[in-house]
C-alpha cells in the first residue's frame, strides 16, 4: 500500500532564517516550489544527500491553512509525513476496511491524488498519503535527458555513476576504473550480453 516515505513537512514561521539553517549550516539543496493562493501557503522541496527529501512550508498571509498549526507552536515544527502510494483508491480502501477516519480525499488533477489521516487517528502524527509519479516533481536539473534513468560520467581517475530515484534527486555513486570494470563484468555477466 505505502511505497516509501516521499518527505516530511516543516511549516516555519522565520522562512529566511529556516532557509539559512537548512541550506547553509546542514547542506540541503532546493528543488521545486510552489504557491497556493487558496490555502495561502508556498512550499519548497530540498534533498540532503541521495536520498532523503523534505520541503519547508509557508504562510503568505492570514487566512493560511497553517494560522492553527502556528497558534500551537512558537517557530513551527514538523506539520506533516507524505507517504507515497502507488494507488490512492486501493488506500482509501484499506482504510475505510479498516475504519480508520481520514478526510481531505481530492483528485487535483492527472498527476496529484491524496488524502490525510488526522493525529488523532495516527499516533500524533498528520499523515498525508498521495498517488503520484516522483519524476514529475523532480527539477529540471535532476532529470535525466531522453528519459533515461542513469548517466556515466568520466571524473579524473574515477567515474561517477547516477541513477534516477523515487524522489528529488539523483542517487550518485563513485567508481574508480577497477569498480567500473567489476560493474560491467557483472552486468555481462547477470545479463548474458558482451560489451566489448
Amino acid at each position: 500500500m505505502i511505497s516509501r516515505i516521499d518527505h516530511i513537512a516543516i511549516a516555519v514561521k522565520d522562512y529566511e532564517k529556516a532557509l539559512y539553517f537548512f541550506q547553509e549550516i546542514l547542506g540541503a539543496i532546493p528543488g521545486i516550489s510552489g504557491k497556493d493562493h487558496a490555502l495561502k501557503y508556498v512550499w519548497q522541496s530540498f534533498s540532503m544527500g541521495d536520498l532523503s527529501g523534505f520541503e519547508l512550508l509557508k504562510s503568505t498571509g492570514e487566512g493560511s491553512f497553517l494560522d492553527n498549526f502556528f497558534k500551537k507552536r512558537k517557530t513551527g515544527g514538523v506539520h506533516h509525513i507524505t507517504l507515497q502510494t502507488p494507488d490512492i483508491h486501493e488506500a482509501r480502501k484499506k482504510l475505510d476496511d479498516s475504519q480508520i477516519p481520514y478526510f481531505g480525499f481530492n483528485e487535483k488533477n492527472d498527476f496529484w491524488k491524496e488524502l490525510f489521516i488526522h493525529p488523532d487517528d495516527a499516533f500524533g502524527v498528520l499523515i498525508q498519503m498521495a498517488e503520484f509519479d516522483p519524476y514529475d516533481w523532480l527539477d529540471e536539473s535532476e532529470k535525466f535527458p531522453d528519459g533515461r534513468k542513469w548517466s556515466v560520467k568520466k571524473e579524473g581517475e574515477g567515474y561517477t555513476l547516477s541513477l534516477a530515484q523515487h524522489g528529488k534527486r539523483k542517487a550518485r555513486i563513485e567508481l574508480t576504473e577497477s569498480e567500473m570494470k567489476k560493474l560491467i563484468g557483472d552486468l555481462e555477466a547477470s545479463c548474458g550480453l558482451n560489451f566489448s
